[in-house]
């Protein structure tokens, strides 16, 4: 179960980076209105990680928050924020995925 509530925080940490990248293209109420999607997604990931590190090895536990979060803040910026899109960019966020499910295959728990 910690395992759902730790990809679940990944995906809030995700949703609080886009909340920023939508922040920096807007101005006005509907800035401070991302500004408050940050914040809360923030605080639900951060909370959601602490629940999953009760049982969870906290390396691990972090290690695969940060993975999760930078590969969909990357494919985020790439789908939705016209990042570029490269080989090498590609590449390493494959990597990135195959680091994060090697970690969760050789967890003990």
């Amino acid at each position: 179960m910690n395992w759902i509530i730790l990809i679940i925080a990944g995906l809030f940490e995700v949703a609080f980076a886009s909340c920023l990248g939508k922040a920096k293209e807007t101005s006005g109420t509907e800035m401070y209105l991302w500004y408050t999607g940050f914040l809360i997604t923030m605080t639900i990931s951060m909370v959601l990680l602490i629940k999953a590190t009760q049982t969870l090895p906290m390396g691990t536990a972090y290690a695969v928050w940060t993975g999760i979060g930078a590969v969909g803040t990357a494919l985020m910026g790439i789908f939705f924020f016209k990042d570029p899109v490269s080989f090498w960019r590609i590449f390493f966020i494959i990597t990135l995925i195959g680091s994060v499910v090697g970690l969760k295959a050789v967890s003990h728990s």
